[in-house]
């Protein structure tokens, strides 16, 4: 291995090394001062070769600039920002942000000195703020694949997680320093917290990010490290031995952590939505101390009625007294004979008025025995009876992305959506310029929102398509949504921005002298353009739903198989225009009776491929329910 880069050494005429960070088996960590950034400080990762090569070879070269260039596209508050990958002097180098803060492995350590972890409010804090970072670099297509408390920084200056050391540059490198020839797989990630299948073959799919949050999770709470919170016999974790959070959290955790990945969370979406649906807890800063050891209470708790609490509220605490000299007034009191007289008769007048008091007590409608108001500091009693605890609605999950869009330039994302999930893509752009927004899917719809938060136009909202020039300076958005009634889509969005150049004038042309009149041909009928797809049932479904659009001169045709005898029925459930259903037969015919209808049902007389077109003289979005029966 070549020897480090010593500090004061200027690389690229631009970044001074500081002095070095550490080392692992892929290379050397520096801190870097950027001298073109006013020396703001940056981290250099230099990698290097297979042990006894002295560089990589020029197409490994390049396979690592194609894949890191993919990371240096990524823009997210929490994750440094790749900044910039370059060769010299027969060493691969690659820029990013430097993060002040601490790991949460350090973090954990720390908690270990004092017996303590993580509380459950804590961890449930970390997973919310982690979350988002997932669904970011899964919608551009990008696994970690390296999750831990080691690649996780609590940032100082906003006390947020921030996630490093992203392992498809690891499993890049590796797949470089291997021999061509090889077939052996490429596995990058930490054991006991990578799942099975990304150790076993390098496969990692989003299951597998969320896989490794979950188990950094569980040692955050017990601080045991997997191989303890692991059954290797069993296969299965057993950290609820070592730990007592709701049920909700556990169940959340339980699922993520499942040996097969069918069974995981297949998104950051599902996930966060099952963990906002679990049981809430008060959540408190990370990097706030840990609270203390103590024991929990069990005594139960009263209900306290609306007049006791009032009074609760007006009592005040009773001051000692200062002396002893209420022991001698005491004495001295019954020694007076009209003392006593007077104690006597207040005594009785007390128990007539409580007899009194019980009596009424008794009659009134509020009979049920209530306990005494209970005088503790620690209590604080609510102006009202406690409602009931309601469930949890599901809650709409939104995520927001920064476009770095340039006049001239064009972006292409895709990405997934389900029912109640919104998707925000802001960019900067100026008054005058052309903004061109374009989807490509069955069931996602796009809207144009200003830098007031609202549509630029009615054109703009809920529509697949919009292009004009934008009327302010400042930030828009490009908000996706599901179509109503769909439970998941895919997209794809195009993005461009232009200056709108105004068109010259065109210059006047001498009169073309009249030619002799003809009659014109008549024009060729056209055929309207069919888009074909063919509809699969999820397993175990007998029905679906698919959402798109259609005009004149557009047909969306939908194929299903279905067996003789068996009831086929489809149904427009939602349109915005004149759409209307036309049924063919396996053969491509109508079926009698089968054109311009908003639902249909039959049962099959054959087997086959039928066809049911969606059509509509003018512009309609539409829903269609497509189901196939044996009865």
């Amino acid at each position: 291995m070549q020897s480090p880069i010593s500090a004061g050494t200027v690389l690229q005429n631009r970044y001074r090394v500081v002095h070095t960070l550490g080392q692992g088996g892929f290379g050397r960590t520096y801190l870097i001062e950027d001298q073109g950034r006013f020396n703001e400080r940056c981290v250099l990762k230099e990698f290097v070769p297979l042990q006894g090569e002295d560089r990589f070879s020029e197409k490994a070269t390049q396979l690592f600039q194609r894949e890191a260039q993919i990371l240096y596209k990524i823009q997210h508050p929490q994750i440094p920002e790749f900044r910039a990958v370059f060769e010299q002097d027969q060493r691969l180098f690659l820029v990013q942000d430097y993060v002040e803060g601490t790991t949460y492995r350090e973090l954990l350590d720390q908690r270990r000195l004092q017996r303590q972890a993580f509380s459950e409010a804590e961890v449930r804090q970390f997973l919310h703020q982690m979350l988002p970072v997932l669904a970011h670099i899964h919608a551009q297509g990008i696994i970690h694949r390296d999750i831990s408390p080691d690649n996780i920084i609590l940032r100082n200056r906003d006390q947020l997680p921030v996630l490093i050391d992203f392992g498809v540059v690891k499993e890049v490198v590796t797949r470089v320093q291997m021999p061509e020839t090889t077939s052996q797989a490429t596995t990058v990630g930490k054991r006991g917290y990578a799942p099975s299948e990304q150790m076993q073959t390098g496969r990692a799919y989003p299951s597998s990010d969320l896989y490794s949050l979950a188990v950094t999770a569980v040692v955050l709470l017990t601080g045991k490290e997997p191989e303890t919170l692991f059954d290797d016999v069993n296969l299965s974790w057993i950290w609820p031995q070592y730990v007592t959070v709701s049920p909700g959290l556990a169940q959340v955790l339980n699922r993520a952590l499942s040996y097969r990945p069918g069974d995981r969370y297949q998104s950051v979406s599902e996930m966060a939505q099952a963990l906002g649906e679990s049981t809430t807890a008060t959540t408190k800063p990370v990097g706030s101390p840990p609270p203390r050891n103590t024991e929990v209470s069990q005594m139960k708790t009263v209900a306290v009625s609306p007049r006791y609490q009032a009074t609760q509220a007006r009592t005040t605490p009773v001051r000692p007294s200062t002396a002893s000299p209420a022991v001698q007034e005491s004495e001295s009191l019954w020694e007076n004979p009209w003392a006593v007289t007077a104690v006597g008769l207040g005594l009785a007048l007390a128990a007539a008025l409580g007899g009194w008091a019980v009596v009424r007590a008794v009659n009134s409608d509020n009979s049920a025995d209530v306990p005494p108001p209970i005088e503790s500091p620690d209590i604080t009693l609510n102006p009202t009876p406690t409602e009931p605890a309601q469930p949890a609605p599901n809650r709409p999950v939104e995520y927001s992305q920064e476009f770095s869009l340039s006049p001239g330039e064009s972006q292409t994302v895709e990405g997934s959506l389900r029912a109640g999930e919104t998707v925000n893509y802001r960019f900067q752009a100026e008054q005058g310029q052309l903004l061109t927004a374009a989807l490509e899917g069955e069931g996602v719809l796009l809207t144009v929102l200003a830098p007031n938060q609202q549509p630029v136009e009615a054109a703009a909202r809920r529509a697949l398509r919009w292009q004009g020039n934008l009327q302010f300076n400042g930030e828009y958005t490009i908000q996706l949504q599901t179509v109503q009634g769909l439970n998941e889509s895919d997209y794809q969005l195009r993005v461009s921005l232009a200056v709108d150049e105004p068109e010259p004038e065109p210059e006047p042309e001498p009169e073309p002298e009249p030619e002799p009149e003809t009659q014109p041909e008549p024009e060729p009928e056209t055929q309207p353009e069919i888009l074909q797809q063919r509809v699969q049932f999820p397993a175990g479904e007998t029905g679906v739903r698919v959402a798109n659009d259609v005009g004149a001169g557009r047909v969306r045709r939908y194929i299903v198989n279905a067996q003789q005898g068996q009831i086929f029925s489809a149904r427009l459930i939602n349109t915005s225009g004149p759409a209307t259903l036309n049924i063919r037969l396996p053969s491509g015919d109508l079926i009698d009776n089968g054109s311009g209808l908003l639902s249909w049902s039959e049962e099959l007389p054959l087997g086959g491929d039928y066809a049911v077109d969606v059509v509509s003289l003018a512009p309609a979005e539409f829903t269609l329910e497509l189901q196939v029966t044996d009865e």
